[in-house]
């Protein structure tokens, strides 16, 4: 609903910095002369920030969250944490169900469609900590082609 304003800031040097979750999803309402009204929905932070990505034609996109790395086998003995992977890697262990249902797998599908949608793109998942680290490239799991 932002993104015209959004990209008005990109356009003019400014740095903006998204944050998803909460808030009263809305809707134009049609008998209203198209004034936004609240509806009953869940917002869905993650794919809300690759629809945004989107819109602002975003060449890289950060999710960042309370972990360092996108892990397979995540808190078990075998867990491994990802550095770099391309989206076809990516996508065999997400199909696989290494990733958790309500945690990291609606992140790495968001970051799965920014990266499909525009294949040049870049998908970063990485600790809200370390967030320097993570937009030099140089923490985090970063997805690519």
């Amino acid at each position: 609903m932002e993104s015209e304003s959004i990209l008005n800031l990109l356009d003019n040097d400014f740095i903006v910095i998204a944050c998803g979750g909460g808030g009263i999803p809305v809707i134009r309402d049609s008998d209203d002369k198209g004034c936004y009204v609240g509806i009953p929905a869940v917002i869905e932070k993650d794919y809300a920030a690759e629809l945004l990505g989107d819109d602002c034609n975003a060449d890289e996109l950060v999710f960042l969250t309370d972990v360092d790395n996108v892990c397979t086998g995540f808190g078990g003995k075998d867990e491994r944490p990802l550095g770099d992977v391309t989206v076809p890697e990516i996508h065999a262990l997400l199909d696989a169900g290494e990733f958790g249902k309500d945690t990291m797998a609606p992140k790495v599908r968001a970051a799965l469609r920014f990266c499909e949608n525009r294949p040049a793109r870049t998908a970063i998942i990485g600790s809200l900590d370390n967030a320097p680290q993570v937009v030099r490239g140089i923490s985090g799991t970063r997805i690519h082609y």
